[in-house]
């Protein structure tokens, strides 16, 4: 098999400053024709979406996939539910997870094709606290800092 070609979508920049990844996993996504047609023009948004498990399934939510412009008739509801393809051993444990430990939830990080797939990236999340964040920051600006004077010290 030829290695397949990866582009990315959309990406939640916002899921990592909000939540620590503990872990992250691919699944697929069940979409119809004009969603991949509105995706493939980028017009996706991440930002609010959140995964959880109902009757057995994984489910995406509060994802934003806007309407296909020469779709008309065809276009779903751009806020649906999408069901998440995983196997049913994946869900049962993910559900486990977040039963089991407070705080943790699944977010989804990425949204990217695989080939002629689409694909999403879900992280197993845990919120972060105001002190997190400003400690991120702090140790995001000691880096820039240090990577300036290294620039300027090779000059």
């Amino acid at each position: 098999m030829g290695k397949e070609s990866t582009k990315t979508i959309a990406v939640n920049r916002r899921a990592r400053h909000e939540y620590f990844v503990e872990e992250a996993f691919e699944a697929g996504i069940e979409l119809f024709g004009t969603e991949v047609k509105s995706l493939r023009k980028g017009s996706v948004n991440l930002r609010d979406g959140w995964c959880d498990v109902s009757s057995g399934e994984l489910v995406l939510k509060q994802v934003h996939i806007g309407p296909y412009e020469q779709g008309n008739i065809f276009n779903r509801d751009p806020m649906r539910e999408r069901k998440l393809l995983v196997h049913r051993k994946e869900i049962n444990r993910l559900y486990g997870l977040i039963k089991q430990q407070q705080g943790l939830t699944l977010i989804p990080l990425s949204l990217y094709f695989k080939g002629s797939l689409v694909k999403v990236q879900v992280g197993v999340c845990k919120g972060k606290k105001l002190y997190d964040k400003r400690e991120d920051a702090a140790k995001r600006d000691a880096k820039r800092d240090i990577d300036r004077a290294m620039k300027e010290r090779s000059r």
